[in-house]
């Protein structure tokens, strides 16, 4: 589904400032959005490209294809030293510049995010999470200490020399 096909609004392209649309911001004229309004779904292109069908459609091909290709580099650098997730989220947000898809997945992964981030902000969620840690300090630190002094300072590999 793309923008020009988002049959779930039929005034998606009214553009006035109470309705939804790509120059409406979504918010109501009143002012009340009842707290942050999210910016409309749709292609965020230049309206000289959106105007021709084909030249819209080019132009979708190959925001994709730089979308693919920066998600793609994500996936590679998971494994490897990089910035895997950071760069994932970067082609989702170039998808996301085009295809609606693309935004309710951001929009989702906002919401959990700043879920998440307000769960550790949490006093009882902290002081679990420093208890816990503290208490895997002490027992990699008693590993630490068992190994030493059972071997010294040997490697693991040189252990049965």
């Amino acid at each position: 589904m793309n923008a020009e096909s988002d049959e779930r609004r039929p005034d998606a392209k009214a553009g006035t400032p109470g309705t939804p649309g790509p120059d409406g911001g979504g918010a109501p004229a009143d002012g009340d959005g009842g707290g942050t309004a999210e910016p409309a779904l749709g292609s965020r292109a230049p309206h000289f490209i959106k105007r021709s069908r084909t030249l819209h459609v080019s132009w979708q091909v190959g925001v994709f294809v730089v979308g693919l290709a920066v998600v793609v580099a994500g996936i590679i650098m998971l494994p490897l030293p990089g910035p895997g997730w950071l760069v994932i989220f970067g082609g989702m947000a170039i998808w996301a510049t085009e295809f609606v898809w693309a935004q309710l997945v951001l929009r989702w992964t906002k919401r959990k995010v700043t879920e998440a981030a307000q769960r550790a902000l949490d006093p009882a969620v902290r002081r679990r999470n420093i208890i816990l840690t503290t208490v895997g300090l002490v027992i990699v630190a008693a590993l630490v200490g068992v190994y030493l002094w059972k071997y010294g300072m040997t490697m693991p590999w040189n252990a049965g020399r």
